[in-house]
């Protein structure tokens, strides 16, 4: 979320579709969003009726040590 708002990374619910979706860029005010399972992309209708259901830090999966060695 950006000042209250949904933003680029933030899975969303839209209310107008009733499909859930991540914020993939937000575009002079309007949000494209991806469906979480496929390829299916559209812009948000209302912005308003967008609902975030998990914010970015929350839906970034853990970071694994890396592979390569330190010399």
């Amino acid at each position: 979320m950006k000042n209250g708002a949904p933003w680029v990374g933030d899975h969303v619910r839209d209310e107008v579709t009733g499909r859930t979706a991540i914020v993939t860029d937000v575009r002079s005010g309007r949000y494209v969003l991806r469906a979480l399972h496929g390829v299916r992309q559209w812009t948000a209708l209302d912005a308003g009726r967008l609902t975030v259901t998990v914010p970015l830090p929350e839906n970034r999966p853990p970071r694994r040590p890396s592979a390569r060695r330190h010399r």
